[in-house]
Formats: C-alpha cells, structure tokens, sequence
C-alpha cells in the first residue's frame, strides 16, 4: 500500500454526534469495536450504518455456508489487493475449512487448483463478475442449482459489499490490523 493512511481512526472527541452513534453501534454489535472499513467510512456515518448493516447480514445471516462466503471475500480481496480483508479473512477462511493451498494460490493471483466443487463454482462467479460485470447462463444454472436463489443474491451481494469496502480502504490506505495472522498480499502484477 503506497504512502501513508489517509484516512486514520478518529477519537471520540474528534467525531460529531452522529459519528458517536455510528461508533457506539458498531461497538454494540458483533463487531464490537471500530475497526477495518468503518474507520474510513466514519466520515460518512450515514454510509456507515446502511453499509455496516449490509455486512453483517452479510456475515453474520446469508444462506451462504461461512465456507463459501469467508472464500469469495477472499477472492474479491485478491481481485482489490486488498489487505485488511485478507489479513482479517485468511485464518477465518482456513477455520471455516478452506483448504491452506487454495488460499496460498489465491494470493499468488492464480486460479486456485484443489477447491471444492462449491468452491471453484464460487471463485468463477467472483471471477465472471469481474472480468464480464455479469456471468454466463451456465454459471448462473450451477449457481442456482448449488446454492439457491437466495445463496446467489447473497453472494452477489457479499462480492458487491467487498468490492465497496475494498475500494474505500484502498483509497483511504487502511493498514492491515496490527496482529493481523496472514501474509500481506504482493500487488499485481505477480
């Protein structure tokens, strides 16, 4: 990540009232503390607690299997190079059963060999969304068939949540967390 945060946390004297309630909020939830994507997005807490909302349901409630969504975030951190959510995702990903070599060839900025059938059907809907901004009637069919109507709108809404707050904390130059258990990313090109 080149050059200095940009954006770094605010101290709850520095923030406006509606910036406290933002962070007493996120304190209060799942989350429990500020941190990650709501520090830049602190200076906008109306973004912020829509956002937030989004991601926890996100995490916390999809129809996704935590396998398969602790993986596509992952791949759309890679697609972003970016490197809190990978820090912070990587050891989830590897709790929740992913495979240690597909996460290794997924930094390496390969298609990833080894993943499980509904692994591989979501790194091609993270990829057909990146590369074509849509994904192919055969890809949808096996998406549907795998995960469901509802597993598909949460996973195309989790790609779209991740690349939001991946384009925000990339911009904002958000720093890994300090303990972070996972490698950075190299930047692209490998």
């Amino acid at each position: 990540m080149p050059g200095p945060e940009r954006m770094p946390a605010l101290t709850m004297e520095a923030m406006d009232d509606a910036q406290r309630a933002a962070a007493q909020e996120l304190i209060a939830g799942p989350r429990g503390a500020v941190f990650g994507p709501f520090i830049p997005l602190m200076r906008s807490p109306e973004l912020l607690n829509r956002l937030q909302k989004v991601g926890e349901y996100l995490r916390f409630g999809s129809a996704l299997d935590k396998r398969i969504s602790e993986f596509a975030m992952l791949v759309v951190s890679r697609q972003w190079t970016q490197q809190f959510e990978w820090c912070m995702h990587y050891p989830l990903a590897l709790q929740a059963g992913v495979q240690q070599e597909v996460l290794d060839a997924l930094a390496q900025g390969r298609r990833p060999q080894g993943m499980a059938p509904d692994e591989e059907l979501a790194y091609e809907i993270c990829d057909e969304l990146a590369r074509m901004h849509g994904v192919s009637d055969g890809t949808y069919a096996r998406a549907v068939a795998t995960f469901g109507e509802r597993g598909v709108v949460d996973l195309l809404g989790l790609v779209g949540y991740f690349t939001t707050v991946s384009m925000i904390m990339n911009v904002a130059r958000t720093p890994p967390m300090q303990d972070a258990k996972a490698a950075p990313l190299a930047s692209f090109p490998l």
